[in-house]
């Protein structure tokens, strides 16, 4: 059972929302996911994209295989979770 990682969308015409998903990579756009991951919502200022990066991390692990669409929005969604991560100074 080959997975990917992948959006799906769930919105309307001229609201988009997409869910980030797991699913088999034969099954159709909006069919029977395995896991929800997250959420993106691109008119949405800020940011944009919701993730639970320790899931993904578990998925990749596993061997499923992100979209270059989802392969770009993990990267970006890991560098804001850097950039807000509380810093811990050494003394």
């Amino acid at each position: 059972m080959a997975l990917k990682i992948r959006l799906t969308k769930v919105g309307s015409v001229h609201q988009p929302l997409y869910r980030v998903v797991v699913a088999e990579a034969r099954s159709r756009r909006d069919g029977a996911p395995v896991e929800n991951l997250g959420t993106y919502t691109p008119k949405t200022k800020g940011n944009p994209i919701t993730l639970k990066l320790d899931r993904v991390d578990y998925w990749i692990s596993k061997g499923a295989v992100p979209t270059n669409t989802m392969h770009a929005m993990i990267k970006k969604a890991r560098r804001t979770a850097a950039a807000t991560a509380p810093a811990v100074v050494a003394s």
